[in-house]
């Protein structure tokens, strides 16, 4: 029961990235953006996969850490992308 709690959590916070995702790619600017916060927030998920692999419980759960982490990564890059476009 934990893992599906786990993994509910975690699928609910991963559906919100592909929307932003597509939010930046249009958008074309950093405002209303944060780096901070993206940096922070794939902290967390670093951690999160580190925990998982430092306590053995390695499961399925582990695989939606590293997609939400990649999505991540994709909406850093388009902050960098969107910066260099801001700056004109």
């Amino acid at each position: 029961m934990i893992q599906i709690l786990e993994a509910l959590m975690i699928v609910s916070f991963g559906i919100s990235w592909p929307v932003n995702i597509i939010k930046s790619y249009h958008a074309r600017t950093t405002k209303g953006k944060s780096i901070f916060f993206l940096i922070f927030i794939l902290f967390g998920y670093i951690c999160g996969i580190a925990a998982k692999i430092l306590s053995g419980t390695m499961n399925y759960v582990l695989v939606f850490y590293c997609i939400n982490m990649v999505m991540i990564v994709i909406d850093i890059m388009l902050y960098v992308r969107n910066y260099y476009f801001d700056k004109g």
